[in-house]
């Protein structure tokens, strides 16, 4: 038996953004060709505004080239066309902290994907700033860490947070109804490394009760934004949103229960395309290969 029928498929993701050119696919279907990699799936995406070329490709390897080998090979491209370019191990799995104060929806929708294998994570722990939760989560066998935050302590908080992201080596947080401001120093030190969900009603309502708000100005859509945390509150690039149709007949409780809805989906459709590297930022902007 051969060396390559003996040992099992391994499976790549590339994912590059450079300057749009002309050779960039010729010239990494080439490469992979060479490196005995079968493209499986391939998307690509022009922006004719920034002249900024995307890609994302799947491959297979069926004769045992490393993760390494494969990546060290690619540099004479990178360097020829000034790529980000970036390699993943397909099966390998994203490290996720999870982050939630008092409302819960979406960190329990998270936990049953995750459990049922919807969602291709390892939960390396949740932090709230408060207690409600933490029966959840360690019934999940998933450490639970209470961090409380005020404006005492947030600086303190926010240190022992990155302390517990260092030690696990999360590689995204993600803010599952964390009712907490994050400071500019976290936003820089996770760039592109965090997501929260939101409801679709900001700028127009904000503060306590958006869904009563809602429903006093007589509102026909509710939805939610998943989106990338940034300096600016709420204003990171968006990476999914979603809506549902609600009409005059409906209470605000129902309101809240269709919104709170629309967020479990959006976020978890935005975590699973970050962590399957589907997702990438175009300056303010994504480029989402569904």
């Amino acid at each position: 038996m051969s060396k390559a029928a003996s040992m099992p498929a391994t499976k790549f993701i590339l994912t590059v953004t450079c300057k749009s050119t002309r050779g960039i696919v010729a010239a990494l279907s080439g490469y992979l060709a060479e490196k005995g990699c079968n493209i499986i799936d391939a998307s690509q995406f022009d922006d004719l505004d920034t002249g900024r070329f995307f890609v994302r490709i799947s491959v297979v390897s069926e004769e045992g080239v490393s993760l390494d080998e494969l990546t060290h090979g690619l540099q004479p491209i990178v360097e020829r066309f000034d790529m980000n370019a970036e390699i993943h191990d397909a099966d390998k799995r994203m490290k996720v902290m999870l982050k939630v104060s008092r409302f819960g929806h979406c960190l329990n929708d998270l936990l049953y994907r995750w459990r049922i294998g919807a969602l291709p994570i390892d939960i390396v722990g949740v932090v709230s700033n408060h207690l409600d939760y933490q029966k959840v989560v360690v019934n999940h066998d998933i450490p639970f860490h209470h961090i409380p935050v005020t404006k005492e302590n947030k600086q303190q908080a926010e240190a022992r947070i990155m302390e517990l992201v260092e030690s696990s080596g999360t590689d995204l947080i993600v803010l599952a109804r964390y009712m907490q401001v994050l400071s500019d120093t976290m936003c820089r030190q996770m760039s592109g490394k965090i997501i929260n969900i939101h409801h679709s009603f900001l700028p127009s309502f904000k503060g306590a009760n958006p869904y009563k708000q809602a429903y006093q100005r007589g509102v026909k859509l509710i939805g939610a934004t998943g989106h990338y945390v940034t300096a600016d509150l709420d204003e990171g690039p968006i990476i999914e949103q979603d809506v549902e149709r609600v009409d005059h007949a409906m209470t605000v409780e129902e309101l809240t229960a269709i919104g709170r809805d629309v967020e479990c989906v959006v976020l978890a459709r935005a975590v699973k395309w970050f962590v399957e590297h589907r997702v990438l930022q175009n300056g303010d902007r994504t480029v989402v290969f569904k």
